[in-house]
This record gives C-alpha cells, structure tokens and sequence, in this order.
C-alpha cells in the first residue's frame, strides 16, 4: 500500500471507531494519524479520558494499516496484544495519535503508538502487536 491520505471522520467510519468518534487524518504502511475529539460519554468517573479509547484507538490504527497492506495477498489484519501506558491525562480538547510501524514480519506486524494532547505533550504510549492472518 502507498502513502495516502485517509480523512475519514468518525461518520465515516462503521463500528465501535465511529462510536467513538475516530477520525483518521493518514494512513499508509509504515505510519498512520487519527484524533478523537473529547465528550463526556468517553470520559471516566474522574473526568479523564478513558483508557479503553486509547486503546481502541490504537488498535483500530495498526490493524487498518496492517490489513490495507497485506489484503491484496489475500490475507488480513487483527489484533494481538495491545499494551498501553497511561503517563498524562486527558480531559478535553482533542486526543491526537501517530502510529508508528517497527516491525513488519510475515505472521505479526509490530507499532508504537504515542498519544498526544492540544499543546504536545505525550500522555500515553502503545505497544500494539498485529497477527497476519490468511483470508478464509
């Protein structure tokens, strides 16, 4: 897969992504950029942001990558581990995220994913493990 451009927002997007307002800003087999805007609905009792978006964030991010890359090999993409590490809180504005690719294998593809708020600063990382698997 090349490089594109992915602006789909989260009206665009099917699923759980499109519940919780994924917006994918690029995509392309080595790195992928999404946000979610912050609401109540996905803020924790403490009025941080959730821990299962970031990681639905991430997953969603290097599984689509992933897949997009090895489907016309007649294979797909699926998560496999998903370990995230909560380091800043979020409580508004915007969630922005960069997915990295470090590893691409023929059975697991491995990204880091760095989340980021409105002014930079990182508050949480992923180690996102991929399994590639045969199309049935």
């Amino acid at each position: 897969m090349g490089t594109a451009q992915a602006g789909l927002g989260p009206g665009e997007l099917r699923g759980f992504d499109g519940l919780y307002g994924l917006e994918l800003l690029w995509c392309s087999d080595e790195q992928v950029r999404a946000q979610v805007r912050v609401r109540d609905e996905l803020k924790q009792p403490m009025g941080l942001v959730h821990g299962g978006v970031y990681a639905s964030m991430a997953e969603a991010m290097a599984s689509l990558a992933t897949a997009l890359a090895v489907q016309e090999g007649g294979e797909t993409a699926v998560g496999l581990s998903n370990a995230t590490s909560f380091l800043r809180p979020i409580t508004d504005g915007t969630i922005h995220a960069l997915a990295r690719r470090l590893h691409r294998g023929r059975t697991t593809w491995v990204w880091d994913v760095r989340f980021s708020d409105d002014d930079d600063r990182t508050c949480a990382l992923t180690r996102m493990t991929i399994a590639v698997r045969a199309l049935r």
